[in-house]
Parts: C-alpha cells; structure tokens; sequence
C-alpha cells in the first residue's frame, strides 16, 4: 500500500486508535507498561474479541456491527493499513470496535492475563521460508502470548488459503497442548454459518481457492 495524503495528520486525528511507539515504553492513552483496562477503554465490561493483522479492518469493521454486545479489539501493525480500517469503522459507526498500531510481539506489554474471550487470525502472512518460522503468528512463541491473554476456555479462530500454513498452524497448536476443533479443509463448501469473509479471502475465493479454518481452545 502507498502511503496515503496527510496520513499522519489523519492518523493523529482518529479517535479510535491507539498508537503504540515504535520501542514500546508508551503511547497516547496510558503510561507505557501499564496493562490496558478494557473497561476503561471501550466504556463497558463487555465481552472483548481480538483480531490480530486486521488489514483494512472489513472483519472486524463486519464483526462489530454483528455483535454489538461484544468488544472488539483490533490489531494492526502497518499504518496504512489501520488508516483505512480505523476511517472504515467511523463510517461504519462501529462504536464497539478499537483498533491499535501495534505488532503482536508487544501485545504482552499491555494486555492483560486471561482479558479476551476470542482471538482471529485472518490470512496472517506464512513466511513459508524456514528461517522465518519464528514470525508465523502461530509459532510456538505466539501460542504462549495468546494462551495467556485467553480467559479459560477462549478461542483461537484461523483461517488461510496457504496449506502448508495451516498444516503447520494445526502440528504447533497440537503440540503445545491447544484442542483443536471445526478444523475445514474448504470453508466455503462446508456449511459453516456465519463467516465473515476479509478483503483477502475475497480475492482467494474470486480465484477458485480453498480456504482452510480451524479453531482452537486455550489449554489449561
């Protein structure tokens, strides 16, 4: 994505994005190393779905305005990318919806233990080259982040069009003790109800592509 015209003018100007700094040690809603309070931040003690890599923010713009009981917390590092997700979600009138500028290996800076029911991960880059293994967002390494921001019981819902990924995704989650349930080797052929497709799986289903999901349960 090109940068946008007055990106960081419009960036500054969103309200409902957090915009974490590039070492982590702050940002522009509480001291650095503080843990968020949810209840603060969205105004309420609803339930909170997480998203990391939201793109352009159309799953999570969609999720939100499906369940407005719910809170949804957004995560995307590029900004370009939270730029129009963010603008989207105020169009959209997506009150229930935060999105923070914010790559996943910091998230346990600021999220607290066991704060988030549902955790997404939409067609999160593959890195299929070996030595790049330790950036796949279901490395061993990330599964511990997200194990210990899920309450007991929470989920982990993935969907890829990469098989070698998925297959990867279910042997990391097995072994580190997950359970894996409703895995889907063609979601778009196997009745699922109630998917809410992104601006990547659009693409990958225009071109005749599976698309593989899976959903996980925290262990513990």
């Amino acid at each position: 994505m090109r940068k946008k015209k007055n990106q960081a003018e419009r960036l500054a100007a969103l309200p409902n994005l957090m915009r974490f700094s590039t070492d982590c040690l702050r940002y522009d809603v509480i001291p650095g190393g503080e843990s968020l309070d949810f209840g603060s931040v969205f105004g309420n003690r609803n339930p909170v779905w997480m998203e990391i890599g939201c793109g352009k923010g159309k799953f999570a713009v969609e999720t939100a305005k499906r369940n407005p009981e719910v809170n949804i917390f957004a995560v995307e590092k590029t900004d370009k990318a939270v730029l129009s997700a963010c603008e989207s979600a105020l169009r959209e009138n997506a009150a229930n919806l935060i999105f923070a500028n914010i790559n996943a290996e910091y998230l346990p800076r600021y999220i607290p233990a066991e704060s988030v029911e549902r955790l997404y991960l939409n067609f999160s880059c593959p890195y299929p080259k070996h030595g790049y293994e330790n950036k796949r967002l279901t490395n061993p390494f990330f599964l511990k982040i997200y194990a210990d921001f899920l309450k007991p019981g929470g989920r982990l819902c993935q969907k890829t069009d990469n098989m070698h990924f998925f297959e990867y995704s279910l042997e990391q989650l097995s072994a580190c003790g997950w359970k894996i349930e409703n895995v889907s080797l063609d979601l778009h052929n196997s009745g699922f109800e109630g998917n809410i497709t992104t601006e990547y799986e659009e693409k990958f289903l225009a071109q005749g592509m599976p698309i593989y999901r899976l959903e996980a349960v925290r262990p513990g």
